[in-house]
């Protein structure tokens, strides 16, 4: 059987379009593809060494050196790093009273009826000065004994040696010296007695009671003519160069105060030095609380007693911790905290850490070993000169 005609015909059709796509992928498609691929060889090797140079111009120095005069300018100080007790401080309310120690209290030995006062509350009284005159039968008594008996042994003394038997003289000089000595005891001073030896004493029973020490009457309630019993309080004399500072604290609350710590009274926000004297080891039956006692300095008696006061403690807690001043940390360029270490003598580098707890103008740390110095203060100096040091690079 025959092909068809129409077959054969169409032979040079198809050979002549297959030379002409083959002419058309030789002459434009293949050299535009590679101009292609040599664009973006090209741009790949660009970025490349555009990646490079941008890592060559991003390296940071590692390390600073400083000179003295910086060291100066910049006002670094180098410590070393170390575990410290945690000192941490709390205020409580406290109330000013007189130093029982130093008060004394004004009373009279023996019966007796008051007869006029010479101080007020509040007056500043020096020692030996006149507070109170009182009257009394019993010192009349003794008073007058005394001059009886010391008459006698006067006059047995000026007399020939033989006149008076021994037992005699012994017993004049016996009663002479209890008599002296009873006058002593309901409290009449050396002056007082010798005015009586003297004769310059005519009123008996009345007497004088003095200041034993200098300070601030703090009590006097008493009235003129009053009768007071022997020991009863008649004033209080106290020496407020010295006083108490009493604060209170619930029986649970472990304040870790101990005797002879460090504390700061103020008032009137004015800071006055005191020191624990006491810590109540009782709890007050009426508040229910314990009582720390301080001594406090009043040089200046702007304190007085019951006043109301803020007292300030600070505590160093049994657990040391890795402690750095807050002025030491600044901000790594990733936000990280750091410390600027020195290696040695004046070169410092960045040395990132991990902040940990914060306590007032302390924070605790992490990731450095004990005994590394480091920049205490003028950190942010040297941060900055870290800094331009980059930018210098970057520019050079």
């Amino acid at each position: 059987m025959k092909r068809p005609i129409f077959t054969f015909g169409l032979m040079p059709i198809v050979w002549h379009s297959l030379q002409d796509t083959l002419y058309l992928l030789f002459t434009h498609i293949i050299p535009i593809g590679l101009l292609v691929l040599a664009l973006n060889t090209k741009a790949v090797f660009a970025n490349e060494a555009n990646e490079a140079e941008h890592a060559h111009h991003d390296e940071e120095p590692v390390s600073l050196t400083l000179s003295q005069m910086q060291k100066k300018h910049g006002n670094i100080a180098v410590r070393t790093l170390s575990f410290e007790p945690l000192t941490h401080s709390f205020t409580a309310v406290g109330e000013v009273k007189s130093n029982g120690y130093k008060s004394y209290i004004v009373s009279s030995r023996t019966d007796s009826v008051i007869m006029k006062r010479h101080v007020s509350l509040g007056d500043h009284v020096d020692e030996g000065q006149a507070l109170v005159t009182l009257f009394s039968e019993s010192i009349a008594q003794s008073q007058a004994e005394y001059l009886v008996n010391s008459a006698t042994w006067h006059r047995i003394r000026q007399l020939p040696v033989g006149t008076v038997s021994d037992s005699e003289q012994f017993s004049a000089r016996t009663q002479f010296n209890a008599s002296l000595g009873k006058l002593k005891a309901l409290g009449l001073s050396d002056k007082i007695i010798e005015q009586l030896n003297n004769g310059k004493m005519t009123d008996l029973g009345l007497f004088t009671l003095t200041a034993e020490q200098s300070g601030v009457v703090a009590n006097d309630d008493f009235s003129q003519g009053q009768r007071v019993a022997a020991g009863d309080k008649i004033m209080v004399l106290s020496d407020e160069r010295e006083l108490w500072v009493e604060a209170r604290f619930a029986p649970s609350v472990s304040t870790g105060i101990a005797k002879g710590m460090q504390a700061t009274v103020l008032y009137d926000s004015k800071p006055f030095p005191a020191i624990v004297i006491q810590e109540s080891h009782t709890i007050d039956p009426i508040t229910r609380t314990k009582v720390i006692r301080l001594n406090v300095n009043n040089q200046s008696h702007q304190l007085h007693g019951g006043l109301f006061v803020d007292v300030v403690f600070r505590v160093q807690s049994q657990d040391k911790k890795l402690l750095v001043p807050r002025s030491a940390l600044t901000r790594a360029a990733d936000g990280d905290w750091q410390l600027m270490v020195e290696t040695e003598q004046g070169v410092f580098i960045r040395q990132e850490v991990e902040y940990v707890e914060a306590f007032a103008d302390r924070v605790e740390i992490s990731g450095l070993a004990p005994g590394v110095r480091y920049a205490g203060s003028g950190a942010f100096f040297i941060a900055s000169e870290f800094a331009k040091a980059n930018f210098d690079t970057h520019n050079h």
